[in-house]
């Protein structure tokens, strides 16, 4: 087994957040404190540590699953919008974060646009982790 999946998932997640704030190009936007993280959320972030946690959560989703595009994502963290007496609907969440937190692993290094897949045309499919990327996940203890 790897070591990313030894440790307990929040835990790894918080050293992993930790290990982010060190690198140069992950740098919290000063948007930030003023947007809310999707359509479904009534306040703006008030997590000082938000940006490099969903940072960390965005890079261990690319680990696990190969390849993910903005859109997976958005799907991913999204949440139920409450509409008063209406049901609740699902929205997803906002994509200029991922998107953004997407670049930054791109100057990083740890991550890079996945070339063309059999069976899909003309779209970019996602993003894929490098070798750096990955030899950076396994190396947080």
């Amino acid at each position: 087994m790897n070591s990313i999946y030894e440790l307990d998932a929040h835990e790894y997640n918080k050293k992993l957040a930790k290990a982010l704030k060190q690198i140069p190009e992950f740098k919290e936007p000063e948007w930030v404190k003023f947007v809310k993280s999707g359509p479904a959320k009534e306040r703006p972030i008030e997590d000082p540590d938000f940006w490099y946690k969903r940072a960390a959560s965005i890079l261990k989703q690319i680990y696990r699953k190969k390849i993910v595009g903005v859109n997976r994502l958005r799907t991913k963290y999204g949440s139920k919008k409450n509409r008063g007496y209406k049901p609740e609907k699902f929205k997803r969440a906002g994509g200029k974060i991922i998107r953004t937190i997407l670049q930054q692993t791109d100057a990083a290094g740890f991550t890079e646009i996945a070339k063309t897949i059999k069976g899909v045309r003309g779209r970019k499919p996602g993003r894929k982790l490098t070798e750096n990327g990955k030899s950076f996940l396994e190396g947080i203890k």
